[in-house]
């Protein structure tokens, strides 16, 4: 927190999303989600997008109490409702598990590659 009480997310400049001239910084996209009731872990990467150039995908790992019971709809209107709609995830993929490191950190660049492959 700055001397005016304002606060700053930073993140990894490489990390960055381009939706539409738009900056998304996949922490804050991710810190939100973590609010939502059915999401146990999440990871935002980059998709490609034919009009936006680049769009907000979410790897979302369910609780096991809403397994089965939650879309990647509900999560992106839940979303649309929570944050800035050019922030809101555009895609979900359900995932098991989210790829992590041996520190525990997950390796959200193991993710991109695999989208952009």
């Amino acid at each position: 927190m700055d001397e005016e009480g304002y606060f700053f997310i930073t993140d990894r400049l490489k990390r960055m999303i381009n939706a539409s001239g738009y900056k998304v910084w996949p922490s804050e996209v991710e810190m939100l989600l973590y609010r939502h009731p059915a999401v146990q872990e999440a990871c935002i990467i980059a998709a490609k997008d034919a009009y936006r150039g680049e769009t907000v995908k979410a790897v979302v790992v369910l609780r096991a109490e809403a397994k089965g019971k939650t879309t990647d709809r509900d999560i992106i209107d839940w979303a649309h409702e929570h944050m800035a709609a050019y922030k809101a995830p555009r895609i979900v993929q359900f995932v098991d598990v989210l790829p992590k490191s041996g520190s525990g950190k997950v390796m959200w660049r193991l993710l991109q590659e695999q989208e952009s492959s």
